[in-house]
């Protein structure tokens, strides 16, 4: 039968798309997750040797360029705990709602970040997010600003190793900054003004004044740090690692591997931003946008120990005796939550700062379904009703299409009796069969393709609903009701621990262990699921009947691990999929053959059992 043939064509084109999914983003991340256990456990390793400090080399460069790249100083420090590398030197506080930390006197530099609206678990009493840490800490984490000198120059300019002097304000605040100040000795004082907004955007101004008899010429370079290689999701479909947007040149992303392998990347580029990022957090430098920098992407290996960078040198500047320069820097350090992004990349005229949150290539889709997601999640204040309302009005928006489809649907339920009476009087010949086929198609303006239009649709949908759900810091944590704490993780449920009764992880088995996370929200989609496949009749070919009766079971292992949110969308689309074909199809005058399908099937299921021998005893 074509309809079934349709359905069963759209059901295992859905089915490879979502096994090509498991292969290639599922599994994948099992595995990066336990090569990055390792990889944390061999760096605790190196770090407990407590090697002694290496200075980098400085990098090469033409006359008259700067003496040395930003960070080209760098060093890896012994490793203490991070209370302990925190107490090292002095330090500024930093106070506002969003953000707790502190800022090192020594070097000056931007090193110790919690956002403390964010928590390491749903438990609103787990500690706050980390995002930077200090030089010493086991994942040295950090941002550092200043001025290099220019090839031969002698003149001292402030370091890692530069201890300031705090001026003004003991705490930065969003309306308190913090001043800084240091003097070479030698007729150079240096001055740096830090500010913080209310949400994530740090804003520097670096002064210096020639107060000595000859000129200087100094380079602003502002730079982020990470030591060590970090935890990453290790999915295909989301960027951790470098970025940036380098002017013409577009959008440009180096994963730890891919910098790994080119050791460095540079670029020359006007109204650029570059950071490091992962999967809700980021630290970026945003350069002014008229600003010509010279920017750099960089892995290296000091004393063991893996270390990116992203940096940039603005234009030199030439100050002369008695005259002052000046330079100014942003920094973002914080979640990366899509309106707050957007109002950044508008108010400060950035280049696409969208692009740090990777919106992947379905983006035309994937942010406005977040938008309308997040709009409905302002009206009802939870986002998996939210959810659920999008999925109707995506059924709303489709619904054209959509009864086209049904009625098309219907219409060859209708002519099934005519196709019938052309396989009896054409049993051989193939050709003529499907000719003949088509002629009825034609003349009842069938389409017989329309079976496969619905699942077409909705897959693009699932997969930008997928992204939403993956990749927005707003969807982190997001409850829905009951055991659902969080919307962007798996139910936490499993059918194979007796939902809770034994203790123990079944998805912990090699190889099928992935495939064993079993929820209750799984199974109420593989449910629904089954009754729409039993709204279509029942396939003669027992190939075919077989496909149709196992798809709902093998869906059910495979959305297992999936985000409940999006499970819980499939189930819902499901069921008002039922729904939608049952009254279109009525009103086609097509029978609706659900619980008579569902009635076969568990009559045939006893059948099968009574016709199974009996072994008999003796008395």
């Amino acid at each position: 039968m074509t309809d079934n043939r349709n359905t069963i064509l759209a059901v295992v084109l859905s089915g490879i798309v979502l096994l090509g999914w498991q292969y290639f983003f599922n599994i994948p991340q099992m595995e990066k997750q336990r090569a990055a256990e390792k990889a944390a456990q061999q760096q605790a390793q190196l770090h407990a040797q407590n090697q002694p400090a290496a200075a980098g080399k400085a990098t090469p460069t033409p006359a008259g360029g700067p003496a040395g790249a930003p960070g080209s100083a760098a060093t890896v420090a012994p490793t203490v705990t991070r209370e302990a590398a925190l107490t090292a030197a002095p330090r500024v506080k930093i106070d506002t709602p969003r953000v707790a930390g502190s800022i090192s006197l020594k070097g000056g530099r931007i090193d110790d970040v919690s956002l403390v609206k964010y928590r390491e678990t749903v438990d609103p009493h787990s500690p706050a997010i980390v995002l930077f840490e200090p030089s010493g800490a086991p994942n040295p984490f950090y941002a550092e600003f200043g001025w290099v000198g220019a090839s031969g120059t002698t003149a001292k300019v402030p370091d890692q190793t530069t201890v300031w002097t705090q001026d003004g304000s003991n705490a930065l605040t969003p309306t308190t900054p913090v001043v800084l100040t240091w003097n070479n000795g030698e007729g150079l004082t240096f001055k740096r003004t830090i500010a913080i907004d209310d949400n994530y955007l740090f804003s520097l101004k670096d002064d210096v004044s020639n107060g000595g008899g000859a000129p200087v010429t100094l380079y602003p370079y502002a730079l982020i740090s990470r030591h060590g290689m970090p935890q990453v999701a290790g999915y295909y479909i989301l960027h951790e690692g470098l970025i940036g947007v380098m002017g013409d040149q577009g959008l440009q992303e180096f994963a730890y591997k891919k910098i790994d392998e080119e050791k460095k990347k540079e670029f020359k580029a006007t109204n650029a931003w570059l950071g490091i990022t992962d999967k809700y957090w980021a630290a970026t430098l945003l350069p002014e946008t008229n600003a010509a920098v010279q920017a750099r992407f960089s892995s290296d290996t000091v004393a063991g120990i893996k270390t990116y960078q992203t940096d940039y040198l603005a234009d030199p500047q030439t100050i002369a005796p008695g005259g002052s320069g000046s330079s100014t820097a942003r920094l973002f350090a914080g979640a990366k939550e899509s309106k707050l992004v957007d109002a950044y990349d508008r108010n400060l005229k950035l280049n696409r700062f969208e692009l740090l949150i990777d919106w992947g290539w379905f983006y035309f889709i994937t942010k406005p379904m977040f938008w309308v997601i997040d709009f409905l999640f302002h009206l009802v204040g939870n986002f998996g009703v939210a959810i659920l309302l999008v999925t109707v009005l995506v059924k709303a928006i489709f619904f054209p299409l959509a009864n086209k489809s049904y009625a098309s649907m219907a219409k060859m339920k209708a002519v099934q009796p005519k196709l019938a009476e052309l396989r009896e009087r054409f049993p051989d010949d193939k050709m003529k069969q499907q000719q003949e086929m088509m002629e009825l198609y034609k003349k009842e303006k069938i389409n017989p393709l329309a079976g496969c239009l619905p699942i077409a649709i909705q897959i693009p949908v699932f997969f930008s609903l997928y992204k939403v759900l993956f990749v927005t810091i707003e969807m982190r944590h997001a409850p829905f009701f009951g055991w659902i704490k969080d919307l962007s993780a798996p139910d936490p449920t499993n059918l194979f621990t007796l939902f809770g009764l034994l203790n123990y992880d079944p998805t912990q088995l090699p190889i099928i262990g992935h495939y064993l996370a079993l929820g209750i929200w799984p199974i109420i989609m593989g449910i629904t699921m089954w009754f729409q496949m039993k709204l279509n009749p029942t396939p003669p070919d027992p190939t075919q009947k077989m496909i149709f009766d196992w798809m709902p079971l093998i869906f059910t292992f495979m959305l297992g691990s999936f985000p409940a949110g999006l499970v819980i969308y499939w189930a819902w689309n499901n069921t008002l999929s039922v729904l939608q074909q049952s009254v279109i199809m009525s009103r086609n005058g097509a029978k609706i053959e659900l619980f008579d399908n569902i009635k076969a099937t568990f009559a045939g299921s006893k059948k099968a059992a009574d016709n199974q021998p009996k072994t008999q005893t003796k008395g």
